[in-house]
């Protein structure tokens, strides 16, 4: 009978104690799934070397003009994390004033504009894909879905008008044979409803693979250097060359399609930090 009584307690205190186990582990699984943030780092240059200083900085594209930017702003959103099972994680997808942000050069810091995403789900990524402009989907939504970020796009310049909607990539500057002396303005982006007026979308989405993993948990915010070659812009797969028949432009003209194209090719990710 004592035997009995004391397999019977010691039986009770096993439950007790798996229990309690249990409990604590799925609190600490609860903690670990805390999200976490990220950072995302551009750093615009030629030929992925330094950075562009406005006004200073010159490049000799491959039909050999010089050209030199007075202004350089692009607009990214729709961004996506990809795991490493594959799943995506859609960072506000198709909500600008949450989820686009504007790169200008005019902002940099050392040569670096800083892109800061929160809430991002504890993971290990290998690959990210963002937007270059604003898609369709987001800007048909209309003014009171993105008012915050038309403010903001107003204000940097990087808008049309409401009807017409946003820049998506601001180049101005000066160029030339011998020297950059030419002033030039290509100005890329939708106007409207593309599909209502028959016109080119120009919104592009880039996937980039990452050399290394970005572990995003609440302690580490990865950081995800990426470089944007504007080398692309005259000498990428579209060999162009300004003229006065292309040097002011703007919308999505056939010069500006082809200025999109290139300028889809000249993102990669140089390194990973996880700290």
């Amino acid at each position: 009978m004592k035997i009995y009584k004391f397999l019977s307690l010691l039986y009770i205190a096993f439950t007790f104690f798996a229990l309690t186990s249990c409990r604590n582990s799925d609190r600490e699984d609860f903690a670990n799934e805390t999200p976490g943030n990220l950072q995302l780092k551009f750093e615009n240059g030629f030929n992925n070397l330094g950075d562009i200083v406005l006004n200073q900085t010159t490049q000799t594209s491959s039909q050999g003009q010089k050209h030199q930017f007075s202004a350089l702003k692009y607009v990214i959103s729709n961004i996506s994390l990809i795991d490493e099972k594959g799943n995506e994680f859609k960072y506000n997808e198709n909500n600008p004033d949450k989820g686009a942000f504007i790169v200008d050069q005019a902002d940099a810091v050392a040569g670096i504009i800083y892109l800061n995403l929160k809430e991002i789900p504890k993971n290990n990524y290998k690959k990210i894909k963002f937007g270059l402009g604003i898609s369709q989907n987001a800007y048909l939504l209309g003014h009171d879905g993105q008012a915050e970020f038309w403010n903001k796009a107003k204000a940097k310049g990087m808008s049309w008008s409401w009807a017409a909607g946003y820049i998506f990539v601001k180049l101005e500057g000066k160029y030339g044979t011998n020297s950059p002396g030419t002033e030039f303005m290509n100005h890329t982006g939708n106007m409207g409803n593309v599909t209502a007026n028959g016109t080119p979308d120009l919104y592009r989405e880039i996937t980039l693979n990452l050399p290394s993993t970005a572990r995003v948990t609440s302690n580490i915010t990865p950081s995800i250097h990426i470089l944007a070659d504007f080398n692309q812009y005259l000498s990428g797969g579209n060999l162009l060359f300004l003229t006065s028949a292309n040097d002011m432009m703007m919308g999505s003209g056939q010069h500006l399609v082809k200025v999109t194209d290139n300028l889809t090719k000249m993102f990669t990710v140089d390194h990973v930090h996880n700290d």
